[in-house]
C-alpha cells in the first residue's frame, strides 16, 4: 500500500516538474509599437501622420534586428498614412510590399493601388 502512495507522489511530481519545461513558441512577426500606432490613427488624435511614419519606420528597423517580419497590414497601413502626407508614390511602394509579402491581400492591395491611380472603379 506504501509503494502504491510513492509511485503516485512520484508519478504527480514528475508532472508537475514536466510542465514547468515547457518553450516557449517564438513570435511569428515583430509588432513592436504597430498596434498603439493603429489606435491612434483611427482615434484620430494624438501624433500627426509624419510623427506616425517615423514610428513605424524604426518598428521595421528594430524587425529586421530581430531577424522578424512586420505583421500583415503593416506595410498597408504606412502607405495610408504616406497618402495623408501627400507621397503617393511611397504609398505604391508600400501597397506593392504588402502585396508581395501577403499575396492573399493582393485583390485589396489592386484595389487600393486603383484608389491611388485616380481609377474610378
Amino acid at each position: 500500500m506504501m509503494t502504491g502512495k510513492y509511485l503516485l507522489a512520484l508519478l504527480l511530481a514528475s508532472l508537475l516538474l514536466a510542465g514547468g519545461c515547457a518553450t516557449r513558441t517564438p513570435p511569428l512577426y515583430y509588432w513592436g509599437d504597430y498596434q498603439p500606432q493603429v489606435y491612434e490613427y483611427l482615434k484620430g488624435q494624438g501624433k500627426s501622420p509624419a510623427e506616425q511614419i517615423l514610428a513605424l519606420e524604426k518598428v521595421i528597423q528594430q524587425a529586421n534586428a530581430a531577424n522578424l517580419p512586420v505583421p500583415p497590414g503593416f506595410h498597408a497601413h504606412l502607405a495610408m498614412l504616406q497618402v495623408a502626407e501627400g507621397k503617393p508614390e511611397i504609398a505604391r511602394q508600400e501597397f506593392e510590399a504588402e502585396k508581395s509579402l501577403f499575396p492573399e491581400s493582393a485583390g485589396f492591395m489592386d484595389f487600393m493601388l486603383a484608389k491611388l491611380s485616380g481609377d474610378k472603379k
